[in-house]
């Protein structure tokens, strides 16, 4: 008898340990693939029984099997008769939230009947939570205990359930803070795309709220143009380098996707592609290194038009062809890191593109509207018409009138600014007559010459060798005449022939002799002009002349140095831009001037701009032609004379830059200010 107690007591022992630790996994923050089966383990082992199951109600109110140990097969077998008798046994239970024991083989008879179709005694405990039902715990218990005992069986149970119903309130709690978090995402999400109507400003809004709202680690959105998609924004990135390979494969992968209008679903089998897209995909997966990747065509949602007064002018959704219109694009989804179960990613996928293809079909319609750029600008500029606005807005419209007439009727002298050079009115460039070297610099800069002083000494050997030779035969010229010359002298002694061939000697070499001494002149001459005189009396302005040409060969026409009377007055040599002389030509024209007469001149000094001074242009000193210049292209060269007085008084330097406007009447103040930028847009626009 002790033995039976104590046996009684440990069985005891153990179903409490079971009820206990039945109790911690229903406080616990178990899943339910860890909950039901230990759950269910636990209360077969506690009662021995054979087997057991869970069922839950779903949102429709069936049941569903969650978790089963050694239930009998024929109550799992959809089409059998004692499938569908089980069925309605437990849904009438799990509706009525009343636990219930039901012995083997019992039940109605009737075409809707119900009942225990197995061998077991089934204990059913309901699942019940703050009065909702949501379904029950079944225990297939072996017949034939006492009906004390059963009862027993039945209390368990239904303790066991209020403990399981814990974990459920728990769950559905979770289930419901999950939702709802979803539920305010979404809604932030559907805000945020429909915010703006700039195609590319929706995409990124679309890219970036989407991978937060699938929890993923990018999404991209592709725009379909033509034929070819291209990437328009991608998540977390402000910018795209159309010209990466990443890209570049994200595009051909986005366009073959499109191209055959199904969503592709990868998540590492590429068997079941085709083959264009398989490539694609293994291309771009070798450069993202993506585990799961979704690329969803999206599709301009069809609507209805004209389906009742209510539907608005766009014409209202046709829900059941939701998805059936044109192609616009593509939303890809991509998990590189990130592990999100496969029917929350799918959901939340489909969630986004529910959201995203609407917001891009109408950003990519009201951005496709005739001069949608100019009606969006107009429809910006509406607040200056707003009763605050009004006056600041007259005020800025009645000054810019102003201006405007300002610039229209007042008058402004108009002037052509010009580029210029003071040089003085006697001088003089020194050039080589002939080729020779360097062989003495007499003067140098800014030392004073005499008209006809020697400045620069040359030699040209080939003229001293001709001059030599010239001379040599000179003197073989004389003794040859000396020679027939004694000869004549024995006249007597001649015969008559004789004589006249001396004598016919005699004159060609006297002919001879006069060639000999034209060219020794000649080359005399020659050498004189190695002598390079100064032609006037003045100043050496070159600069270092010594250095410059010493011991340096000289060709002839190079230009040595040049040579200035400083005590002459300067005058003002002028480059006027080819593309102004038109204005000039038009002035002159229009006050019909001769080319006697003068125009005024305002100059001002590199070296002194703070003191303008005046110049008279002869008309007749304008150049004819244009000459080339590096810096402006082309230009009219005319010379000024400026007042002397004045321009002694600053003592410039010969040579010295200076910036001078040439008087062309007067003309509308906007004219002057603005005619280049005018004249610049007729010649590259009008």
């Amino acid at each position: 008898m002790s033995v039976n107690q104590q046996t009684v007591e440990d069985t005891k022992a153990q179903i409490r340990g079971l009820v206990n630790e039945i109790a911690q996994l229903s406080k616990s923050g178990a899943t339910a693939e860890e909950f039901y089966p230990e759950l269910l383990s636990r209360i077969i082992t506690a009662l021995a029984a054979a087997g057991g199951a869970i069922w839950l109600l779903d949102e429709d109110r069936q049941l569903n099997l969650q978790y089963q140990i050694n239930a009998e097969p024929s109550i799992l077998d959809d089409d059998s008769e004692d499938a569908a008798r089980h069925t309605r046994l437990i849904q009438r239970v799990a509706n009525t939230g009343q636990s219930l024991l039901v012995p083997p083989y019992s039940g109605t008879t009737d075409g809707e009947g119900e009942g225990n179709p197995t061998g077991f005694l089934l204990c059913l405990g309901a699942l019940q939570h703050d009065g909702h039902n949501d379904g029950l715990i079944e225990i297939f218990q072996r017949p034939g205990t006492a009906p004390d005992t059963q009862r027993g069986y039945l209390r368990f149970l239904q303790q066991m359930c209020e403990l399981a119903a814990e974990w459920l309130r728990s769950q559905k709690l979770r289930t419901l803070g999950d939702r709802q978090t979803l539920w305010q995402q979404a809604d932030s999400f559907a805000r945020a795309t429909h915010e703006s109507l700039d195609l590319k400003e929706t995409a990124y809004i679309v890219a970036n709220e989407g991978r937060r709202l699938i929890g993923c680690d990018r999404v991209s959105v592709a725009i379909k143009k033509s034929r070819k998609c291209k990437v328009q924004a991608i998540s977390g990135q402000d910018t795209i380098e159309n010209r990466s390979n990443i890209v570049t494969a994200l595009n051909n992968l986005a366009t073959r996707v499109v191209a055959a209008g199904e969503p592709l679903w990868h998540d590492g089998a590429t068997e079941d592609l085709p083959p264009q897209i398989e490539e694609a995909l293994e291309d771009y997966v070798d450069q993202s290194y993506g585990r799961n990747i979704a690329v969803l065509p999206l599709r301009e949602p069809e609507r209805r038009l004209g389906v009742d007064n209510d539907s608005g002018a766009a014409g209202e959704i046709d829900r059941d062809n939701a998805h059936r219109g044109e192609v616009i694009g593509a939303l890809i989804v991509e998990q590189i890191e990130s592990d999100i179960p496969e029917d929350v990613f799918r959901a939340r996928c489909d969630l986004v593109y529910e959201h995203g293809t609407r917001a891009i079909a109408n950003a990519r319609a009201h951005s496709n509207l005739f001069l949608m750029p100019l009606w969006r600008a107009l429809g910006r500029a509406t607040w200056v018409l707003r009763a605050r606005t009004l006056p600041k807005t007259i005020g800025v419209i009645a000054l810019l009138l102003t201006v405007v007439f300002g610039l229209t009727f007042i008058k402004k002298d108009f002037n052509l600014e010009a580029e210029g050079t003071l040089v003085p009115s006697e001088k003089r460039e020194i050039f080589a007559p002939i080729d020779g070297e360097v062989i003495a610099v007499n003067f140098d800069h800014d030392d004073s010459v005499k008209q006809n002083d020697v400045l620069i000494e040359l030699r040209n050997r080939d003229i001293e060798i001709q001059i030599a030779d010239i001379e040599g035969q000179i003197q073989t010229n004389l003794a040859e005449q000396a020679k027939v010359q004694g000869q004549l002298s024995r006249r007597q002694l001649l015969k008559p022939s004789e004589l006249r061939s001396l004598q016919a000697e005699k004159n060609e070499l006297q002919a001879k002799d006069m060639v000999l001494q034209r060219k020794l002149q000649l080359q005399n001459d020659r050498k004189a002009e190695l002598m390079i005189r100064s032609p006037i009396q003045g100043t050496v302005v070159s600069w270092d002349v010594e250095k410059n040409l010493r011991l340096r060969p000289i060709m002839t026409g190079q230009v040595l140095m040049e040579v200035a009377d400083l005590e002459q007055n300067l005058v003002l040599e002028v480059e006027l831009p080819e593309k102004r002389e038109g204005h000039l030509d038009e002035y002159i024209a229009q006050q019909g001037l001769s080319d006697t007469d003068q125009l005024s001149v305002t100059y001002i000094l590199a070296t002194d701009p703070d003191e303008p001074m005046d110049a008279k242009l002869l008309i007749d000193s304008i150049a004819k032609r244009a000459d080339a210049n590096e810096e402006h292209g082309a230009v009219i060269k005319m010379r000024a004379n400026p007042d002397q007085v004045t321009l002694r008084g600053l003592q410039p330097r010969p040579g010295a830059k200076v910036i001078a406007k040439i008087y062309c009447g007067r003309r509308s103040s906007g004219f002057v200010f603005f005619h280049e930028i005018y004249e610049w847009c007729h010649k590259f626009f009008f």
